[in-house]
């Protein structure tokens, strides 16, 4: 490991105490500032799910409604894939996923936590089903995974964006706005684009909650809650203080950042 720099004053433990409870009053107003934010969330509208999607997955189709498994809550990640294009514009999905949804797909755990509060979790993606079994395979994952090929899913969720299908749609800017806020729309950002979405589930009707993208989903990546505990926190360029710790490369789409059993050995 290269030498650190720039590392934290070492003091008592008694004038740590002191540094720490006023660190703590500061987590704690960040913690109800949190809490104020999910009622936010919670208050949002939705909207009624009236379109008839289908799915692939390991039993063959399965409607929408199928994915809550029974119960009221669905959570979903937009699994983003990558294609190769020829020529002609027909696309031919990689055999591997992306490494960046690939890194937050491999710290999902036991779903029993989420099962007893109500809640399904599952993962979708544009790629044919036989192509995600498969890779699924290869990583040992274990949650549900449907395909949503042939479909117009993830286009209206705006988790594949491409403006001979549908409007643009990112980070939910129009074209528009994304022109305003100097991101303007390009073909090379045609394609997949990770985020999590909610489903709430009343009687056989679906309503469509809430949906995120961006760093709305970096607390799903890399181990992220926990390094920011840390000391050396997530060894990224832009994280002060500055000189502590070489960074990895290992932030979303970073150049470092491999597929996850690629780091083995």
């Amino acid at each position: 490991m290269s030498t650190m720099a720039n590392l934290p004053e070492v003091v008592s433990r008694e004038e740590w105490l002191a540094a720490r409870k006023e660190l703590l009053a500061k987590e704690k107003e960040l913690t109800r500032a949190r809490d104020r934010v999910n009622a936010e969330r919670r208050r949002l509208p939705m909207v009624r799910v009236d379109k008839p999607y289908t799915f692939d997955g390991p039993h063959g189709k399965v409607s929408l409604l199928d994915l809550f498994e029974g119960r009221p809550q669905l959570v979903m990640h937009h699994f983003m894939w990558l294609f190769d294009i020829d020529a002609d514009g027909a696309e031919h999905p990689r055999p591997a996923g992306c490494p960046s949804c690939s890194s937050a797909a491999d710290g999902i755990g036991n779903l029993r936590q989420l099962h007893v509060r109500n809640t399904t979790l599952v993962a979708v993606t544009r790629a044919p089903y036989a192509t995600l079994a498969a890779f699924r395979a290869r990583m040992g994952w274990t949650f549900p995974w449907y395909s949503s090929e042939g479909s117009d899913f993830n286009y209206d969720f705006h988790a594949t964006v491409d403006d001979r299908v549908a409007p643009v749609q990112i980070f939910h800017r129009t074209e528009s706005e994304l022109a305003e806020a100097g991101t303007p729309w390009s073909e090379s950002m045609r394609g997949d684009w990770p985020g999590i979405s909610a489903f709430l589930r009343v009687g056989d009707e679906v309503f469509h909650t809430y949906s995120t993208f961006g760093r709305g989903i970096e607390e799903f990546h890399n181990g992220y809650p926990y390094l920011d505990l840390t000391a050396l926190g997530r060894q990224e360029a832009w994280e002060e203080p500055t000189g502590r710790a070489v960074p990895l490369g290992l932030h979303v789409g970073g150049p470092a950042m491999r597929l996850p059993d690629a780091y083995d050995g």
